[in-house]
């Protein structure tokens, strides 16, 4: 995409010098005189035009397409919190000034010279586009299509109904719990999956580490099965902050700019979005909130993968990476064996479960 956008960019910057050619060998017929533009130098002209244009665009093309993804973000976040009839009022308000435009610019087109009478007509055309435009977006309220009586009533219950979007992180895609949580329609807004995100789960996934490896692919999975979901909304995004080296810090830097929520699992994450004054959904915390999965008691199957802090320990992981650490398990490593739980230690930084192993 970033290739053929860069590509679109090139082809205008050559179109943009052709013109500015031909523009250039017009004026040297009307003004050269007797000297005038031979069919060579004419082709010349407007050829180099095009080339050095070209070649200008080209190396400039990836700072202005970051640019124009910037703009067009921000444009989008600007018009997603109007109403819909202020912003038919303002494009009403447009076209009414184009017309008035078109009207004026006629009057003064016999007997101007072509050239003079563009650059005319253009700034006419963008000053009274632009005054329409600017009056009608900020007299909305009082256009006839719009009953003032009930104008205030609508504009209140279109910003109560607008959802504001949610976020994702690394570590709640991980975490799997987000699908539950979408599926039984507790995140009514949005859900963004910026691609920076997406790429350090990619990273993730093609670890040399066989559990980091696994926690990406799920990460992956789990983001695939929310795009899957019916009366759930999951968009990627290319936003990408430029002052921003963090993935975290440009995640916080989208949620405050578009008034959203954050969704994570990361304890420091949610620390630095409060001071931040961005809302958090921490998956810790609903689950802290609310009955924990396992209970002491509960039996479980699962691989013991390496040894504990203390002497004899044995420490397995669930597929979201949570720690369970199994007494007398050091003797199993390696070995997939039924344990029961003991006890389950649930903070806001995440879960640990305390287990031994079934005789």
């Amino acid at each position: 995409m970033q290739a053929f956008l860069r590509l679109i960019v090139t082809l205008f910057g050559a179109a943009l010098g052709g013109g500015l050619g031909a523009l250039a060998v017009q004026a040297w017929n009307r003004f050269g005189g007797r000297h005038q533009p031979s069919a060579l130098a004419a082709v010349l002209l407007v050829g180099v035009g095009g080339a050095a244009f070209c070649v200008l665009f080209w190396f400039l093309a990836p700072g202005l397409i970051d640019k124009l993804r910037s703009w067009a973000g921000e444009t989008e976040r600007a018009f997603s919190d109007l109403p819909l009839m202020q912003l038919l009022s303002a494009a009403m308000g447009l076209v009414l000034g184009l017309v008035v435009a078109s009207l004026i610019t006629q009057l003064f087109h016999v007997g101007m010279p072509d050239l003079l009478w563009a650059g005319f007509s253009s700034i006419v055309y963008l000053l009274l586009g632009y005054l329409g435009a600017s009056v009608f977006y900020k007299r909305w309220r009082e256009m006839p299509f719009l009953p003032p009586a009930r104008t205030a009533k609508r504009a209140q219950a279109a910003k109560q109904t607008a959802l504001a979007p949610v976020y994702l992180d690394t570590s709640a895609l991980i975490d799997g719990r987000v699908y539950d949580v979408c599926r039984l329609g507790f995140v009514p807004g949005a859900l963004i999956a910026p691609q920076f995100i997406l790429d350090e789960l990619r990273h993730i996934a093609d670890s040399a580490d066989p559990l980091r490896r696994a926690r990406g692919r799920r990460g992956l999975d789990v983001l695939e099965k929310l795009q899957k979901l019916d009366g759930v909304t999951v968009r990627i995004t290319d936003e990408n902050p430029e002052d921003a080296a963090e993935a975290d810090v440009k995640l916080l830097k989208l949620a405050q700019a578009s008034h959203g929520a954050v969704m994570t699992g990361d304890y420091n994450l949610a620390k630095v979005a409060a001071v931040a004054g961005v809302k958090v959904l921490n998956l810790n915390d609903l689950t802290q909130a609310l009955r924990p999965p396992l209970l002491p008691g509960e039996a479980m199957r699962t691989q013991i993968v390496k040894e504990g802090k203390e002497p004899g320990q044995g420490v397995a992981y669930l597929d979201d990476g949570t720690m369970i650490v199994i007494e007398n398990g050091r003797a199993h490593i390696g070995e997939t064996v039924d344990v029961i739980v003991t006890s389950v230690l649930q903070t806001s930084a995440g879960r640990m479960i305390f287990a031994k192993v079934k005789e």
